[in-house]
């Protein structure tokens, strides 16, 4: 009988030894796919702003893939795909000498700018992460008159239906990028 349970022991410490194998192995994948890139600048700017730094990496997995050369079809740039415009914007108003387009390149500019332009949003839809993660892509101006059109808001406060399907598409990515990061760091 006692060597019975030994095996059965034995047999048991086996499997769970092999568990804690792939639980690891599980994690550290999932590490590598949803890196901390750039945490240095990220933290930095994500508490200047006061912004969950894990919204910030989610936006910039779902806009670049950590990517700091990414130029989007509309000429967005950089690691969180900031448009001219913004740019230009951000760089005024946080008085970045030097400045040019290619400056959103550098990822320390790329998310100085980005982490401002999160924070005017931030103020714009009363911390509203979902219209916040909306008018990152779609435009502050849409997504203000989506929620006056009962088309896509019932209540005015938040967004039943989005008309565009790429920024549809881009809040349901963020908000699981946005969930995965906090899981596996937070």
């Amino acid at each position: 009988m006692n060597r019975l349970i030994i095996k059965v022991f034995k047999g048991m410490l086996l499997v769970l030894a092999a568990a804690l194998v792939i639980v690891f192995a599980i994690e550290y994948t999932a590490k590598r796919i949803f890196p901390l890139k750039f945490q240095g600048f990220v933290i930095e700017y994500s508490r200047q702003h006061n912004i969950d730094p894990f919204l910030v990496y989610a936006i910039i997995k779902a806009e670049s893939n950590f990517r700091p050369d990414a130029v989007s079809k509309k000429d967005a740039r950089g690691l969180m795909q900031i448009s001219k415009i913004t740019g230009e914007w951000g760089a005024a108003e946080l008085k970045l000498e030097n400045y040019t387009q290619e400056s959103l390149f550098t990822p320390e500019i790329n998310i100085k700018i980005g982490c401002w332009y999160l924070r005017k949003l931030m103020d714009e839809f009363n911390n509203n992460t979902d219209l916040v993660i909306a008018a990152y892509n779609g435009g502050s101006g849409n997504v203000s008159q989506w929620l006056k059109n009962e088309e896509y808001s019932m209540t005015g406060q938040s967004l039943n239906r989005i008309p565009f399907r790429e920024t549809e598409t881009f809040l349901k990515r963020v908000k699981i990028y946005y969930s995965i990061y906090k899981f596996l760091y937070g």
